[in-house]
């Protein structure tokens, strides 16, 4: 059932996990401005979200075959701990929580940005550029969240209804 729950989740997500680490780096290309000899640095997004959502070990047939984009692996169910049971209603059996979904190194693949007017001082940061990309990132960033809640929002009513 959890595996379910996460597998629904997983593509939302692996989004807003690379948008808030290109916040990260936008915001340190602001930072660092004024900073002689920083060269601005950026992720394309679509290359990054596809390299955190690949998924390993597909069988044939499947998506990952077939060379279409991948949901993150959903956490898996592994027989590495024991439960204990303390009623006659409870499940007996052994299972752990493993999490394995695509890795924050797959979005690590930094890009120097070119710059549009070079400085004399060496430093590729264009002020104007950084804060369109930053206000266009929040605003994606906001809108991933906006569709994850939704989404909550429909399970839980869900769940409720009678």
């Amino acid at each position: 059932m959890l595996d379910k729950l996460d597998q629904e989740f997983a593509f939302g997500r692996e989004a807003l996990d690379v948008r808030a680490y290109r916040q990260e780096l936008l915001s340190s290309n602001i930072a660092n401005a004024d900073t002689p000899g920083y060269k601005a640095r950026d992720v394309d997004f679509s290359s990054a979200l596809a390299g955190a959502l690949k998924k390993t070990g597909a069988a044939p047939g499947t998506a990952a075959s077939t060379g279409t984009l991948q949901m993150a692996q959903p956490v898996s169910v592994s027989t590495s701990a024991g439960l204990a049971v303390t009623s006659q209603g409870h499940m007996a059996g052994a299972s752990k929580l493993t999490a394995s979904g695509g890795s924050t190194d797959d979005y690590g693949k930094l890009a120097y940005r070119i710059p549009s007017q070079p400085s004399l001082d060496g430093n590729t940061v264009d002020m104007d550029s950084e804060r369109v990309q930053f206000a266009d990132n929040a605003l994606h960033f906001e809108a991933g969240m906006t569709v994850i809640s939704s989404q909550i929002k429909g399970m839980l009513s869900a769940i409720t209804s009678n």
